[in-house]
């Protein structure tokens, strides 16, 4: 629906719009939805920045410790188990909270798990390859549940698994942006750490850091951003590992005092761009966002990367 520029600014300044109907669509719909496309996009993009550092890898992303593969089979428990279970869930009882909720429990149960583990080994590599496994585990048990699944329950978890933008109340969106500030937050206290850990673990231990409790931190940090975005928004792919090259290559920096707010802003702005993108002119449908940040996103980094021919790291 196209709302004439007066009657948005209209809105916007608590001034009644011509029709009722625009009022409500500007405060409980657009708005919404850009400001979740600002969460979303920043958070991605730290988390895995994050996680590139701490894994000393470009190709890490902050779905590598598989936090998004356990909100993934908790909504998929949600919307399919009940053709496994014999009708142990009530399907009146699922909606937009309710997968929240179970996507939610889901990456936090993988979190504690992943913490634990980093308890017990000192190899972050190995954390990383067991991170995969438990995302493979994941994956393969929704598998089997998509399998058994009747054709409506299944339609239901592919459209959630395509993420989006615009379900959020502005009770969920408040919910999202108070996780993400203490990931933020986290994050910022773990700057030094982060710039020590480029130079390899024992630089760091050298410079005086904490190993283990920066470890924790890094990925506490991680799993509450990619979790609570997982849990409202769905995995979007692509920004988390994307756009902490891009801010690299545009700031030609690897200083994380630069980083960590470059990626905030980069990856809000690419959200928003592709948030736009997917909303098809002259029609109401609106292509998956999940789709839109790989096929327009991809080939800016693709660019960027060809023009400086090198990667800043």
């Amino acid at each position: 629906m196209l709302i004439p520029l007066k009657d948005t600014f209209n809105a916007l300044l608590g001034i009644p719009t011509q029709t009722e109907a625009w009022y409500y669509i500007i405060w409980n719909y657009r708005i919404p939805k850009g400001l979740t496309a600002i969460l979303v996009g920043g958070g991605l993009a730290l988390s895995g920045l994050l996680m590139q550092t701490l894994f000393r890898n470009p190709l890490a992303g902050p779905f590598v410790l598989g936090i998004s593969s356990g909100a993934s089979l908790g909504v998929a428990l949600l919307l399919m188990g009940a053709s496994l279970f014999s009708g142990l869930l009530a399907w009146e009882f699922v909606n937009s909270l309710s997968m929240a909720l179970v996507a939610s429990l889901g990456s936090f149960l993988v979190l504690v798990v992943v913490v634990t583990v980093a308890s017990k080994i000192k190899d972050t590599m190995a954390l990383l390859i067991i991170g995969l496994m438990f995302g493979s585990i994941t994956s393969a048990i929704v598998s089997v549940l998509s399998y058994f699944s009747d054709s409506e329950r299944l339609q239901q978890f592919v459209f959630w698994s395509f993420g989006s933008l615009g379900n959020l109340t502005w009770q969920q969106l408040t919910l999202l942006f108070l996780i993400i500030l203490l990931g933020t937050i986290l994050s910022i206290v773990a700057i030094k750490p982060l710039n020590t850990l480029l130079l390899g673990e024992h630089y760091a231990q050298s410079m005086g850091i904490n190993i283990k409790k920066s470890r924790y931190s890094i990925i506490l940090a991680t799993g509450l951003l990619a979790g609570s975005i997982t849990a409202f928004a769905g995995p979007i792919a692509f920004v988390g590992l994307a756009v902490p090259h891009l801010a690299r290559q545009v700031f030609d920096t690897s200083n994380h005092k630069i980083l960590v707010p470059a990626v905030l802003i980069c990856g809000a702005i690419l959200m928003l761009l592709c948030d736009i993108l997917a909303q098809l002119p002259g029609s109401a449908k609106v292509l998956p966002i999940n789709a839109i940040t790989s096929i327009f996103g991809a080939p800016v980094v693709i660019w960027l990367l060809v023009r400086k021919r090198k990667m800043v790291f």
